[in-house]
């Protein structure tokens, strides 16, 4: 049995907690290190998970707001498992690195960053032989401190250079809990669908504030082919060709999969906060400009949420 810890207990960190957890009454192999209020809810009355057969509770033995209170539990990781926003990798690695916990406490221990975005493993910044990459198409919702709702089913998928023992533990843990992680060799060609995905569903349900189902409307087919298109074209200049028809399916799937939700960049609008623009339609847009091309309504995309940002 691994020792987890997951680095960024939100909304889908601890659902993850719920998904790698054997049991219910006292979970002591997984490990939630979040904010404070949150934590401190989880440690009083257990973490809350609305589910569609009805909500749970699930109690952690391991509950931190620090690496420092990591460090003095003896709670030692064999995987850590990173569920941030991308915005604050470079947070993340300062507090590793400035803790001591490389040496501490996480020494030894693999990183798997399950986030969205690309270009995180580089952000982070950890030994590539022990740092893998993976995302998931869950809709969880950030209900309030100690509680998270599951709001949109889709697979987890996970680079298959991972582990053997990691990928053994995945699989049982889901499977277990009825849900979906795959494994595969080809990751970046599915990080780009999931990108799509993201600049496609987030942007415009943070503008027009509705829920996911609404970006599916005949009105914004045109805007979401344009979209996608230009992430295709950009992603050719990284030297991954995907199938235009195959992409915009991958797209209208997840979207519809998740289609009572809200999605992340919509609520962080609600709520005033910084969103991930930079690492969808910001990327899109970056990659673009390096090699003397446009990507106008990517651009428009991003300029409006950060308008929106700014203005909140």
């Amino acid at each position: 049995m691994a020792n987890v810890l997951i680095y960024g207990a939100g909304a889908i960190g601890s659902f993850m907690g719920y998904l790698l957890s054997e049991g219910s009454n006292c979970t002591r192999n997984i490990a939630l290190l979040g904010r404070r209020g949150h934590i401190e809810k989880i440690r009083k009355s257990g973490l809350m998970i609305g589910l569609p057969e009805g909500p749970i509770s699930i109690r952690f033995q391991y509950i931190f707001s620090s690496l420092q209170e990591v460090e003095r539990s003896g709670f030692r990781p064999d995987l850590v498992l990173v569920c941030v926003k991308a915005y604050s990798l470079p947070e993340v690695r300062a507090e590793i690195l400035n803790s001591g916990a490389f040496d501490g406490c996480l020494k030894g221990a693999d990183f798997l960053l399950l986030m969205n975005g690309l270009g995180n493993l580089e952000a982070l910044g950890m030994p590539s032989g022990r740092s893998y990459q993976g995302f998931t198409s869950l809709g969880v919702q950030f209900f309030e401190d100690g509680k998270v709702d599951l709001k949109g089913v889709g697979p987890t998928f996970l680079e298959d250079r991972i582990p053997d023992m990691t990928r053994k533990f995945f699989e049982e843990r889901f499977e277990e809990k009825g849900f979906l992680v795959e494994f595969s060799s080809d990751f970046k060609h599915l990080q780009w669908n999931k990108l799509m995905v993201n600049a496609v569903a987030n942007p415009i349900s943070a503008i027009i504030r509705k829920k996911n189902r609404a970006t599916l409307s005949m009105d914004l087919e045109a805007t979401v082919e344009r979209v996608i298109d230009e992430c295709l074209q950009v992603a050719a200049l990284d030297g991954i060709e995907l199938d235009r028809k195959s992409c915009r399916d991958f797209v209208r799937f997840i979207i519809s999969k998740n289609a009572d939700n809200t999605t992340s960049m919509y609520q962080d609008v609600i709520k005033g906060k910084r969103t991930e623009i930079d690492s969808f339609n910001g990327y899109v847009v970056d990659q673009a400009k390096k090699h003397g091309l446009s990507a106008p309504v990517n651009e428009m995309m991003y300029a409006i949420i950060k308008t929106i940002e700014n203005r909140e």
